[in-house]
């Protein structure tokens, strides 16, 4: 059993650890949570994170709704969502659109005063820089992302 939670640590750490270097090399967070679950899946797709690039900072360093979370909903699309005529989107994709963003306004508005950009970093937006808080958000979506689809049936691996 200890054995167990030892390796969610690794992992976790892992995932951490990835999320900071794509952070120095400069992709957003929109772009890092996209990131994440295309490797997770082991894919590359250099068009779908570029196409990411417009939802840091808020839609273009708008400042408004956070990129953490419309990147999370992103990759939950991505998962979930309709990407050729021939498929169809998960029957319970809209209610898993719902409980993140719940979660994201309950646990982030609730501490940042809000969900848009503009809250949770404040003045740092103008000079298009992400607090330390980013980091944790960021985190805290990706593993609630995980656990959403998990709950639905949908290994992230997968």
């Amino acid at each position: 059993m200890l054995k167990k939670g030892k390796e969610r640590r690794v992992k976790m750490s892992d995932e951490l650890l990835r999320m900071l270097e794509l952070y120095r090399q400069g992709f957003n967070c929109s772009q890092i949570l996209l990131s994440l679950g295309l490797e997770t899946r082991g894919y590359s797709n250099p068009d779908l994170v570029r196409a990411m690039s417009g939802l840091g900072g808020g839609l273009g360093f708008s400042g408004k709704t956070c990129g953490a979370l419309i990147g999370g909903v992103c990759l939950l699309g991505l998962y979930a969502g309709r990407g050729t005529t021939a498929e169809r989107e998960n029957d319970r994709f809209l209610l898993m659109v719902e409980e993140l963003v719940q979660w994201f306004e309950d646990e982030t508005g609730r501490t940042y005063g809000g969900i848009d950009c503009a809250d949770i970093i404040g003045e740092r937006l103008a000079y298009k820089t992400a607090g330390s808080q980013c980091a944790n958000i960021i985190s805290s979506t990706y593993a609630r992302v995980k656990e959403i689809l998990i709950s639905n049936g949908i290994d992230p691996a997968g």
